[in-house]
């Protein structure tokens, strides 16, 4: 196969030894590999048929075994998932990033059906055959060059998933040479929604996956332009327009959602203040946070994974028990958080899951309830929270599983009064002090600051030649 030949910071190759792969296993065969790529999986014991895929994509510099900190693995555990992690070789590329830019003007990464996106799609039918894992419901998540690439599966085999989040990453063919990657990641490249689009639409036709999207606001390797540009991509080739439908501040970062005419979230975009190039973790007031801090990992106080798992419907049990069922389910008000400051038309989204099966959960805010049970993760209920007026506002989620067995969670928010101010919550997110739903993604979006780490997500040359419904993830 030809050498790698995309681009690199020379930074990068100072970045992370290999791990090994305490935990995976190798699937030697799993199709023609045009891409040359290794297959590497992660299987619960006992791992009934019928459960979703994630598809785990590393960055420049690392391996597979790299992306374990991340916290999938346990995710599967607990909610029974088989995870496939894909590794890019140094055969094809010296610092290993997946080729998200082709390889020296060689654009066949980049086409339906061919090289490195062709190994990812055959490693998910193989997980399928092994496992009867669900067509229906596989995803893919990647980091840095993996980030990129997540974009280049989502474009190349739309129906294929579900849902996708790409962290720290750069549109679909933001690039197709060495040149124009360095300058897709800095300064990035800015193109009009329908362009950015078109490039999608011209790989393959949809229907389109639900796209999220996190970046830090002080990475300089990927600058935090390429947020804007994706949520420009990615919302129009859904048929929506980049002006974000909701703003929430979590902790450090601000949430953003977009929607589609029927009220459902199909682009949902993360900004961490202070953080670079990593991946968040944390802490986070949503659940507990599988993903560990360590070389592009930074704990931020919110935890990428668990929000990623949650956006694709993943936490809704899917084990098995024997004898009858006592066990409550798990529940919590994912967001927005306890504590926060809402405005606006939001979705307040509700994670819930059970040892053996979920019915359904309720929502009800100030005694009231709020539309019908949702039978369904992700849970999600619409609530205008400017409607109900300046103040604070009791949020209770109740989850009732397959055998009556009930569970409790609950939030406190606050509406502010005219003007904005609340106190001690800021304004939601919104920065004009009136709807935080007219509020652009992007105004936000800086490109300074130092960066944490030194990967790249594009890669080799240089080392060789110098974001008013529910929605559903099926």
């Amino acid at each position: 196969m030809q050498l790698v030949r995309s681009l690199v910071l020379a930074s990068a190759v100072l970045c992370s030894a290999r791990s090994a792969h305490a935990t995976l296993t190798p699937v030697q065969s799993f199709g023609s590999n045009p891409g040359g790529l290794a297959m590497y999986e992660y299987v619960p014991a006992g791992l009934a048929p019928g459960r979703p895929i994630v598809v785990v994509l590393h960055g420049c510099t690392q391996t597979a075994a790299a992306m374990e900190s991340a916290g999938w693995n346990q995710l599967a555990d607990q909610y029974k998932f088989t995870v496939v992690y894909a590794e890019q070789q140094t055969a094809n590329n010296p610092v290993r990033c997946f080729n998200w830019a082709g390889e020296y003007g060689d654009t066949a990464n980049l086409v339906r059906g061919q090289g490195e996106n062709a190994s990812v799609i055959q490693m998910v039918d193989k997980a399928i055959s092994l496992h009867g894992g669900d067509a229906s419901k596989v995803f893919v998540v990647g980091f840095s060059a993996g980030a990129a690439f997540t974009a280049v599966m989502l474009a190349t085999y739309p129906e294929r998933f579900a849902g996708g989040a790409i962290m720290s990453g750069v549109p679909y063919r933001c690039a197709t040479s060495v040149s124009g990657a360095y300058s897709c990641q800095s300064p990035g490249v800015t193109k009009t929604p329908a362009q950015w689009g078109d490039l999608v639409r011209g790989s393959h036709a949809g229907p389109y996956p639900r796209v999220q999207i996190w970046h830090g606001s002080t990475d300089t390797t990927v600058v935090p332009a390429n947020e804007a540009e994706l949520i420009k991509q990615w919302t129009n080739v859904a048929g929506a327009d980049d002006v974000a439908d909701e703003t929430e501040t979590i902790g450090s970062a601000t949430r953003t959602a977009y929607k589609a005419t029927n009220g459902a979230v199909i682009v949902e975009a993360y900004k961490v203040t202070g953080m670079g190039h990593a991946n968040a973790v944390g802490a986070d007031p949503a659940g507990a946070c599988t993903a560990t801090a360590g070389s592009y990992f930074e704990d931020r106080g919110i935890c990428a994974t668990r929000r990623a798992a949650t956006f694709f419907g993943l936490l809704g049990g899917g084990g098995t028990t024997t004898g009858p069922d006592t066990t409550a389910p798990t529940v919590a008000i994912q967001t927005p958080g306890s504590g926060d400051t809402v405005t606006g038309q939001l979705t307040v989204v509700v994670a819930a899951g059970d040892d053996t099966a979920m019915a359904s959960v309720t929502l009800s805010i100030d005694g009231a309830s709020v539309g019908a049970a949702d039978v369904e993760a992700p849970y999600q209920f619409t609530w205008d929270a400017t409607a109900a007026g300046p103040g604070a506002h009791d949020l209770v989620a109740v989850a009732r599983d397959a055998a009556g067995n009930t569970a409790m969670a609950s939030a406190n928010v606050t509406v502010p009064g005219a003007g904005g101010g609340s106190g001690s919550g800021g304004s939601g997110g919104d920065d004009d002090g009136t709807d935080a739903t007219k509020d652009l993604p992007g105004c936000a979006l800086d490109a300074g600051g130092g960066g944490a780490g030194f990967g790249s997500l594009v890669i080799g040359v240089a080392a060789l030649l110098r974001t008013r419904r529910r929605c559903r993830s099926r």
